[in-house]
């Protein structure tokens, strides 16, 4: 995982805003208590920081956090950035429909065949072309 690779970098902003959103909701997580909250949120932390260092081995922890998001926070799941379930894959590919994957799926085909034609290429503004048809 190389963190200079615009796709990376989108990435990481995405998750270091939902950690932010998480940390701003932190009094709405009511249900589990503060303190296992905090480490939640300094696990998120760790994450942010491996994902930055790119890490290998933060798509695991990546994969966890989200799920986690989901089955202790519920209320809060759908701030997750669907883009986020995707980059993370594996476990968290349950939480989304087939036919997201598939959109997924072509948006990685078409990042692979303009990588290898050497032109750059926007996630977040191919995305946003394929999503809004």
């Amino acid at each position: 995982m190389n963190p200079a690779l615009p796709y990376h970098r989108y990435h990481l902003a995405l998750l270091k805003s939902l950690y932010d959103t998480l940390q701003a909701q932190s009094v709405l997580m009511v249900q589990v208590p503060e303190e296992s909250n905090l480490l939640f949120l300094e696990r998120f932390e760790d994450l942010v920081a491996r994902v930055e260092a790119g890490e290998d081995d933060s798509l695991y922890l990546g994969q966890d956090i989200l799920c986690q998001i989901i089955s202790r926070y519920p209320q809060i799941a759908h701030l997750i950035p669907r883009d986020l379930l995707w980059y993370f894959g594996g476990d968290c590919l349950h939480f989304m429909p087939d036919e997201e994957i598939a959109q997924y799926q072509l948006l990685d085909e078409h990042q692979a065949e303009a990588e290898a034609r050497g032109e750059s290429f926007d996630w977040a503004q191919a995305r946003q072309l394929l999503m809004s048809n």
